[in-house]
């Protein structure tokens, strides 16, 4: 493009033949060492393995770059050419993506060719193509301006060279110490929650058995209770339920989090809907709360675990049936499009205070208002809930206003395979 313009609009005398035969060579094989890039970066993809001979490759085109620059320099004005300070770009992505060592090998590769140029043009060895049109001075015979001008532009590069290998080693060292320390991250939350899976998983058992042995009592297999008898060992029952179900949400909850796969397969969404309405339509009878669903008829299948989504919308229905008040409304919206699913629970309930809708999604986090409103909850659902639609590569979302009611917003890909 500068050949270009500058001899069509500028009319500066270039050796376009030249120059357009450089420019195509630059291009192929730049666009040759662009496809073996990628080949390597799919390799290491697949492999895990980066391909062997790859800083070779790097090494490789940049030094054919300055060499095909200093080319450029050379029908175009040589030392004259105020691009000579392109260089210094080469210099600087040479410091980024190689070692220091092999970064200062560039410079002074950059270096001997341009003072290799000037020499040959001073001598007269190879012609001398000025800028006629450009610059009007003829300054490739003046020793001590063409190589007084090479040898500031030579420091400036030992220089770009210095200053942005130190920040890249510098970042290289962060990044790496980053990386150690989120992978002990990882082990130690792996680790957190290996122990908290087996503990509840212990804990759950005993629990089975003081509740089917509180069974019995309260409902009087094993003889007739007083009134005071009878309502501790009914509070005892109702405690041992409620911490029963705690614990079975914190089992699961962990489970998934340890759990690197989930079982994929196609399945009828709209029959799956329609059945975790109605495994919570008992509870919404009990304070005459209203269930409608409206599903689009080209809700079909989806790809998915069917358990988990069943269990997600079941227990985003339970929580608006919950905070709703008695005698109002709750509705489920369903509709396909352009190979999402998109999946509306809309309550008329309390709402979420607008401060804190950021951390619902949190673990054991429930709105203040919540607390006042139900005292019992473990806080775990809504974090199972974003789990289990990460996990199908989808997305949760919530829209609330304060005493007016809540929605939640499924995306869901017909499918994507799990997320791991």
């Amino acid at each position: 493009m500068a050949v270009f313009f500058a001899s069509t609009f500028f009319h500066v005398s270039l050796q376009q033949k030249s120059l357009y035969i450089l420019c195509s060579i630059l291009a192929a094989y730049n666009i040759a060492a662009f496809l073996l890039l990628r080949y390597s970066r799919n390799h290491h993809r697949r492999t895990n393995v980066y391909f062997p001979g790859i800083n070779k490759i790097i090494n490789f085109q940049m030094s054919l770059d300055l060499i095909f620059l200093s080319l450029f320099l050379h029908f175009s004005g040589g030392a004259e050419n105020p691009f000579i300070i392109y260089f210094i770009f080469h210099m600087i992505i040479a410091s980024i993506l190689l070692s220091v060592l092999e970064s200062y090998l560039q410079a002074t590769l950059a270096t001997g060719l341009l003072i290799l140029l000037a020499l040959l043009e001073y001598q007269g060895i190879i012609p001398h193509y000025p800028l006629t049109g450009f610059i009007q001075h003829d300054a490739h015979n003046e020793a001590f301006y063409v190589f007084g001008k090479i040898g500031v532009l030579a420091s400036t590069l030992y220089l770009v060279v210095f200053m942005t290998s130190s920040i890249a080693v510098q970042s290289r060292r962060h990044e790496e110490g980053y990386r150690l320390a989120n992978i002990k991250l990882k082990e130690q939350d792996r680790l957190k929650n290996e122990y908290v899976s087996r503990v509840t998983h212990d804990i759950k058992g005993h629990l089975a058995a003081i509740q089917s042995c509180l069974d019995v009592v309260v409902n009087k297999m094993v003889g007739p209770l007083n009134e005071e008898q009878d309502n501790f060992i009914s509070r005892a029952h109702r405690r041992t339920k409620k911490l029963s179900t705690f614990v079975k949400t914190l089992l699961r909850l962990t489970q998934m989090r340890l759990s690197h796969e989930m079982d994929m397969k196609d399945f009828p969404l709209k029959e799956t809907i329609e059945a975790a309405l109605n495994s919570v339509q008992r509870n919404a009878e009990q304070k005459s709360i209203k269930i409608t669903s409206q599903i689009s008829p080209d809700v079909t299948t989806i790809t998915g675990n069917q358990f988990s989504i069943e269990e997600l919308i079941a227990n985003l229905l339970l929580n608006a049936i919950k905070y709703t008040p008695k005698g109002n409304t709750v509705k489920v919206h369903a509709s396909d499009g352009d190979g999402i699913v998109r999946i509306e629970i809309i309550d008329t309930g309390i709402g979420i205070p607008a401060d804190e809708i950021g951390n619902i999604f949190d673990e054991f986090f429930r709105a203040s208002n919540a607390r006042e409103t139900v005292k019992d909850g473990t806080g775990l659902g809504l974090s199972i809930a974003k789990q289990i639609v990460e996990r199908h590569g989808g997305k949760i979302s919530v829209h609330s206003e304060l005493n007016k009611g809540t929605t939640f917003l499924l995306t869901l890909p017909k499918t994507q395979k799990a997320i791991t």
